[in-house]
């Protein structure tokens, strides 16, 4: 009998050394809760974390997420507490907002080295960025300014060269470069390109 006796003296003894009591079937969380929280609270909380995260929408909505979970875990604590739980939702998402910054930046981001192996050296990719845009801008001139300025710009040929080859006056073929110069200065603008 005394081992049933201290048995039963050990039982309360571990539940006063919890660190919280059993939750009342009044304290504990239920889907209503949840629903009203995220009612309540996503929208105000999802434009608050956006500026946060400098728009990253993604990452935004991950944060309120977590910040819903993290209050539908302390429901019994916002059930006690007096006015809103906004302050509270807010104060979570800023932290889980900083505690990922942090993380981020003590330690980078692993990448596999392998795709970095393909990529073109910095210079081609710029050349083919220009090219891609000179042709683009080309594409905007009439067929006739192109043809003059391919013959002379691109091909190198002198305006009599040029001329001969397109069968028309070389007065014509300058009067059509300059006219494709202008055109051609434009549309690279348009695109960003100054010169």
């Amino acid at each position: 009998m005394r081992k049933d006796a201290a048995v039963a003296d050990d039982r309360p003894h571990r539940a006063r050394h919890r660190s919280e009591p059993p939750p009342s079937p009044s304290a504990v969380p239920d889907e209503e809760l949840m629903r009203a929280l995220y009612r309540e609270h996503a929208g105000p909380l999802l434009a608050y974390v956006l500026r946060l995260v400098a728009g990253d929408r993604q990452r935004a909505e991950d944060v309120v997420q977590e910040t819903l979970i993290r209050a539908w875990k302390n429901a019994g604590q916002l059930n006690r507490a007096t006015g809103s739980v906004r302050p509270w939702l807010v104060t979570v998402a800023r932290r889980i907002v900083i505690d990922g910054h942090r993380s981020r930046q003590a330690r980078p981001h692993e990448v596999d080295p392998s795709p970095l192996e393909v990529i073109p050296a910095e210079d081609e990719i710029d050349k083919a960025l220009w090219l891609m845009t000179l042709s683009d801008a080309l594409d905007d001139l009439t067929p006739a300014h192109r043809e003059a300025l391919v013959e002379t710009y691109f091909k190198g040929r002198t305006v009599n060269e040029a001329a001969e080859v397109l069968g028309i006056p070389s007065g014509t073929v300058r009067s059509r470069v300059f006219y494709a110069l202008r055109s051609m200065k434009l549309a690279l603008e348009e695109r960003g390109i100054t010169a």
